[in-house]
């Protein structure tokens, strides 16, 4: 495929393979886009920005509904791409694309909620009756989305949609490893009826393109997905721009002894092993209480061993691969330092290639890096613990806070819980994994700023002006 550029498809001759994860074989190209590409595109944009701030909200409304008719009606032929590209089941391919419909329908919903509010400045002290207050919000002008592999539709939905509800222009940085379906969203958007230099979407290297992106001041707001070193980076090098920072997380995962050992089990498989545990909200530390911990163990690992693993295109496979062979390699030796020094493996730790086995590690100490680092593969952590109190410390005890969960039936328990653990979404009796997306949605500490959903996420793409009338 190629990018899309000023209002126009654009190739260059140096091309940036897609290969799908699970057999290896080249899917598509893209081409490899330099710094001159993201100058062009973002002198692009402000013309484009120019342009949706004169957009009506109604119309904008109207583009952005019919993008999400179309994406639906494309339904089979955006999870395939999915799955070829990033490896992850058909069935949660197609979810997904369900999904981008309902983040784009939100998105075009919103546009037509954005408004300010009056101010009552005549409370203030000498003012008298007579001065009128009120808020206008407007559009930042040019938003730089950069989205990671995991969810390579639905995430880019989660940015451009909000961004050009609220009569932004958006330059898309799709990941390097999933960079198609971004651009056949960007073909969608344009057969709906968005003006050509509203959207860009530039392919290649993340480091060179992300950077000249993030320097440049004529972006005025960047909405990153991904980890939290490059977050970090993007906040050192971006200088005075809004951010939005979607970062890493080790979510916990706590299991009181009145829990249904197992719906846990079953829960713990559909949060730690969707999409090869590559989810930033998967569940990742299991922390038991010593009533139920061999109990729940005795429940998780024959539900585990029953997974289904190979190639996500085929019928009936539950797991597919993970997105590189360096990254299977990478948990692989994670959990193989663990059990070398003391934890116990329950099932799994086998690799081939990109594909790991879905696996349970027991007896885990919180310093180890499969529970104190982000993991971000097919494998959990379990932990024990004796009360309350100390669950919550060790669900405290991490650099992240991006969404923890509770299971109990005990109500003193769960508010203790909700009070205490520093995370920015909190489940009780489900995995941190829910998230629905019209929800408010990001994470405290290391776990990144600001809000994702599309009636917060607006918010996040405008800028508010004070009016007083004198």
């Amino acid at each position: 495929m190629k990018m899309y550029i000023g209002g126009q498809w654009v190739d260059r001759d140096e091309k940036v393979p897609v290969v799908n994860p699970y057999s290896g074989s080249q899917v598509d190209t893209v081409p490899r886009g330099s710094a001159a590409d993201v100058d062009a595109a973002v002198t692009s944009a402000v013309a484009g920005a120019a342009v949706m701030a004169e957009v009506p909200a109604y119309q904008r409304y109207t583009i952005l509904k019919k993008a999400a008719d179309l994406l639906a009606e494309r339904t089979q032929e955006f999870a395939r791409t999915i799955t070829m590209e990033e490896g992850k089941t058909l069935a949660e391919a197609t979810a997904e694309v369900g999904r981008a419909v309902q983040t784009m329908t939100l998105s075009a919903e919103e546009s037509k909620r954005l408004h300010g509010e009056t101010v009552p400045l005549d409370a203030a002290p000498g003012i008298g009756a007579h001065l009128l207050g009120f808020t206008v919000r407007v559009p930042c002008g040019v938003v730089a989305a950069i989205s990671p592999f995991n969810f390579p539709l639905n995430l880019v939905c989660h940015k451009v949609g909000p961004g050009l509800a609220a009569g932004n222009a958006v330059i898309i940085k799709p990941a390097s490893d999933t960079p198609l379906s971004a651009l056949k969203l960007t073909e969608v958007l344009l057969e709906a009826g968005l003006p050509p230099l509203a959207i860009q979407c530039v392919t290649g290297p993340g480091g060179a393109i992300g950077d000249a992106l993030c320097t440049d001041p004529r972006v005025r707001k960047i909405t990153f997905t991904g980890s939290r070193d490059v977050g970090e980076h993007i906040c050192h090098t971006a200088g005075l721009k809004k951010v939005t920072m979607e970062l890493g997380a080790n979510c916990p995962m706590i299991v009181m002894p009145d829990a249904d050992v197992e719906k846990v089990a079953q829960a713990t498989v559909s949060g730690g092993f969707s999409n090869a545990g590559q989810v930033c909200i998967s569940t990742q530390r299991v922390l038991v209480g010593s009533q139920v911990y061999g109990d729940y163990l005795d429940a998780l690992k024959p539900q585990v061993e029953g997974l289904r693993t190979g190639d996500g295109l085929a019928e009936g496979v539950q797991m597919g691969p993970m997105i590189r062979e360096s990254d299977a390699a990478r948990v692989d030796q994670w959990v193989r330092e663990a059990v070398d020094t003391g934890a116990r493996l329950v099932t799994g730790g086998d690799r081939s290639g990109t594909m790991y086995a879905p696996t349970v590690v027991a007896d885990v100490r919180p310093e180890m890096r499969i529970s104190c680092d982000e993991l971000f593969g097919p494998a959990v952590a379990v932990t024990r613990f004796d009360t309350i109190e100390d669950a919550i410390a060790l669900a405290n005890d991490s650099v992240y806070g991006l969404s923890a969960a509770l299971y109990t039936q005990n109500l003193d328990w769960a508010m203790k819980f909700v009070r205490q653990v520093h995370s920015g979404n909190l489940m009780i009796n489900s995995s941190p994994q829910f998230r629905v997306d019209l929800m408010p949605y990001g994470g405290l500490k290391d776990s990144g700023m600001g809000k994702e959903g599309p009636g917060y996420a607006i918010h996040e793409m405008t800028e508010l002006k004070m009016v007083a009338f004198h």
